[in-house]
């Protein structure tokens, strides 16, 4: 079967898949070389999208991105502490609504991977498990501990039975094609000794016993007995191979970027870098893949793990956390898994043969008769391109680089090469107030209530000691205040005019304010690294009592690592009282302090905004630490996406008509060097090799979904830790500020390929394609269009040394109107400025 043939396959499967939104398979099995669905064989793009980091509202256009970005399955995490709170009362409500997640991929005509875990890491708070947990009699997570692996069977068998409910496993005819059971457990196994062993083997018979009727797969899990299919994780999967020649090639995490935390700078990574790791994965025998994250979304409420995860999980996804596509990210991905399905049936047929061409060169060709053959051309080389010959035609491979053959003669993209478009983002701000004024005159509408220092609920203890926080307070607050009153005389060394006391703090974290006589004397902070705080706070006493009341807070559970649910928090000591004047000291450790867990704010619902404490004279407190503050405000006009700008305060959590948007903590700098602005995409990738937002806050800006928001009438509430001025916050919508495509003669993109047979693509050049980000949006003006040698980048275009004088107006009248327009780079179109060079053809535009 020749080049049409395979475009003939690829258009029918296409349209078949459209028109069968419903129509899944009945059986999925696997062998060594793929997932087998239906008795065929099959090569499958798949994204992470995790349904409690958007809202339902958002799931339909997420998932058809997803779709229309090449996607054939869409995979997810299942949460246990947000379905089971308490243990036997669950929540499936809202976000956490899996089945109306499934059922919605369903709709879309994708399949889904679940994930059930049930411990997922994931960035989230405690690992996903529920904290109950941790306080079960004898119980020992994630190893053979009969406790521990009764609650994991019943969990597990909770979700495999409410899919089974509503017939959503494949077997059933649903869109469940995969299930997964535990979670990284080989990064850390061998630290739970020859218990690990029988627990893996354990959990693989309990999954099983479940009869889903699907396969299920163990991640970095090389030990994953029989049948599951042990996968792989990481920035590069094309060196893995399965634990046994019947199984397939899998990687269930392609890391599309990496995580935010608060203290950080922001990483992103290049997307010539991810499509060159996809490539080389299907080039040496992959057939499944996942980007994790396809669409990363928020941690909203206190759902974020960590510590010190920001409320951002962004991950510089494909679809951005307010699910706008980022480009050029997920077009030239979608280009990506266009060229790989064109190979699909040679990928299937057989398995990789690789011939080495040379040093940092290498061939694979598959193929399954004589006509049909797909071939991958890789140059893993960091520093210079090369020119190889390959079926008698010589090929230019770029650095770091795969070119894609589908008929081992023609390329239709290489991972280098992007022809898809780019935009440029922004965020609009807007006042919070219903009479839009300057900053200045936002006070007068809010009112405030400021959160006692120290205990003043009911509720309160007393303990000799200092206790751990976690086991104390359960999770069910941030916050436990440690309270000592102490009495000194007027000769203790402690009580001098001024500053003449230490308080030394030791803690396990997060973080912690520490008030004498009631005001702040300071504060200490961990970081993502390191979550301990040990910090020499200078406090002035006074003769007679005095009063310390330490304020200790989480930033989110520990989610990964060996044991991860021993890991305490909170203000363990020692507390040690020093002299500043002759060294004297007192260890304050031992002595009775009262405890209390949360804010007195918490126990009176503040975050809803009903209560009748609120006060609005008679001025407006600003920079002063424990007040919660309110306003309300009407929703920013139009559709665009909404955030709110928490620049000016200092760390707090933020709630919109009574749901948290998260914890904001805009005063936390990353450090200011190891950014940059061009990240060389080539050699390999790690986490911190690509960096930007360097010397400023890790995050100003925080999602508020749209479904949360009415007309008018919105209530804002914020609980602020340690001082900030309201006045300054403001609304930020979400804003494609303009588009570019830039293509070129030298390297068509595979969709010019299905769109033409070869000979007419040579008339018609690559394709430029223009299209507004929002169905209900045209292209409404031209700010640049030039064919020849155009220079620079978009937003920064300019014309080269040759240029079309027809090329502005003949885009307008393509272009302009329509939500989206596509027109071949080619002197046919165009006509030829300038005789004998290769020419490209670069656009900006803006749509409304």
């Amino acid at each position: 079967m020749g080049m049409k043939g395979t475009k003939f396959l690829f258009v029918l499967f296409w349209v078949v898949g459209v028109l069968a939104k419903l129509s899944f398979c009945a059986n999925v099995t696997y062998d060594h070389r793929a997932l087998v669905i239906d008795g065929k064989r099959r090569v499958l793009n798949s994204g992470s999208i995790h349904y409690p980091r958007s809202t339902p509202e958002m799931w339909p256009d997420l998932i058809k991105k997803s779709k229309d970005g090449g996607l054939d399955v869409i995979e997810t995490y299942v949460f246990w502490n947000i379905h089971e709170p308490v243990r036997d009362q669950y929540d499936f409500e809202g976000r956490k609504d899996l089945v109306k997640f499934v059922k919605t991929v369903a709709e879309a005509g994708l399949y889904l991977h679940l994930r059930i875990g049930p411990y997922v890491c994931a960035e989230w708070n405690y690992g996903g498990f529920p904290l109950w947990l941790h306080f079960i009699p004898g119980i020992e997570f994630r190893t053979d501990n009969e406790p521990f692996k009764a609650e994991m069977k019943r969990f597990t068998a909770k979700i495999v039975d409410m899919m089974k409910h509503e017939s959503l496993y494949a077997s059933q005819g649903g869109p469940i094609i995969l299930s997964q059971i535990e979670n990284e457990y080989g990064n850390i196994q061998s630290s739970y000794g020859s218990a690990a062993k029988s627990y893996i083997n354990w959990a693989a018979t309990m999954a099983t016993s479940l009869d889903t009727g699907v396969p299920w797969v163990m991640c970095q899990q090389g030990d994953a007995p029989d049948p599951i299919i042990n996968t792989c994780n990481g920035f590069y999967c094309d060196q893995f191979t399965p634990n046994s020649n019947k199984k397939p090639k899998m990687w269930t995490e392609n890391w599309t970027g990496w995580f935010l935390s608060f203290g950080g700078a922001v990483p992103y990574r290049p997307v010539e870098d991810i499509a060159f790791a996809v490539a080389r994965f299907f080039q040496r025998g992959g057939t499944f893949q996942n980007y994790y994250m396809y669409h990363g979304g928020t941690n909203f409420g206190h759902t974020t793990g960590g510590p010190f995860i920001a409320t951002s999980y962004d991950y510089d996804a494909p679809i951005d956390e307010y699910g706008i596509v980022r480009q050029p990210k997920w077009g030239h991905l979608k280009d990506l898994h266009k060229a790989i399905k064109l190979c699909e049936e040679a990928l299937i047929a057989t398995d990789p043969t690789i011939t080495s061409l040379g040093q940092n060169l290498e061939v694979q060709a598959v193929y399954k008769t004589g006509s049909v053959c797909a071939a991958f051309l890789a140059n893993v080389g960091t520093t210079s391109d090369a020119t190889v010959n390959f079926n008698g035609n010589s090929y230019h491979l770029p650095a770091w680089s795969v070119s894609i053959l589908p008929d081992c003669k023609n390329v239709v993209l290489n991972t280098a090469k992007i022809n898809s478009a780019s935009t440029l983002k922004s965020f609009m701000h807007e006042s919070l107030q219903e009479d839009v004024g300057s900053s200045e005159d936002l006070g007068s509408e809010w009112s405030w209530i400021s959160e006692p220092v120290g205990v003043s609920k009911a509720d309160a203890f007393n303990k000799a000691g200092l206790l751990e926080q976690i086991n104390t307070t359960a999770d069910k607050s941030d916050y436990l205040w440690y309270s000592l009153n102490i009495g000194l005389g007027g000769d203790e060394p402690f009580v001098k005019v001024g500053p003449q006391a230490v308080l030394h703090i030791e803690s396990l974290g997060h973080a912690l304010h520490a008030f004498i006589n009631g005001k702040l004397a300071g504060s200490g902070t961990g970081n993502s690294g390191k979550a301990k705080v040990a910090v020499d706070i200078p406090i002035t006493l006074v003769s007679g009592k005095n009063a310390i009341d330490l304020l200790s807070l989480t930033v989110g559970l520990q989610n990964y690592g060996a044991f991860f649910d021993k890991w305490g928090a909170g203000i363990t000591g020692p507390i040690i009282l020093k002299s500043a004047s002759n060294g004297a000291t007192v260890d304050l450790s031992s002595q009775m302090w009262r405890y209390q867990i949360g804010l007195k704010g918490e126990e009176l619902g503040l975050s809803s905004g009903s209560s009748a404490q609120w006060v609005s004279q008679p001025t407006l407190p600003k920079k002063q630490p424990l007040t919660w503050y309110k306003t309300k405000f009407p929703a920013p006009g139009g559709s665009d996406p909404v955030a709110i700008d928490f620049t000016g305060m200092g760390k707090g959590e933020a709630w919109v008509n009574g749901q948290s948007i998260g914890r904001y903590w805009p005063t936390y700098v990353s450090s200011s060097g190891g950014c940059t602005d061009n990240c060389n995409y080539r050699g390999s990738y790690d986490s911190s090799k690509c960096l930007k937002n360097c010397g400023k806050p890790s995050q100003t800006l925080y999602h508020v979904p749209r479904s949360w928001l009415q007309p008018n009438g919105n209530t804002l509430v914020l609980f602020e830790e340690t001082g900030g001025d309201p006045t300054q916050i403001w609304f930020a919508t979400r804003q494609i500020g303009t588009m570019c495509s830039h293509v070129s003669e030298s390297h068509p993109s595979p969709i010019d390929v299905w769109n033409s047979d070869l000979s007419s693509e040579r008339k018609l050049g690559p394709i430029l394609s223009l299209g507004c980000p929002f169905p209900n949006q045209v292209i409404s003006s031209i700010k640049f269009a030039s064919f020849g040698t155009p220079r620079g980048t978009c937003g920064n275009f300019n014309h080269g040394h040759c240029s079309s004088s027809t090329a502005l107006s003949i885009i307008q009248k393509a272009c302009l109107g329509s939500n989206s327009c596509s027109i071949g780079a080619s002197i046919n179109t165009f006509g030829d400025p300038c005789r004998g060079v290769t020419k490209s053809l670069a656009v900006e535009a803006s749509c409304t």
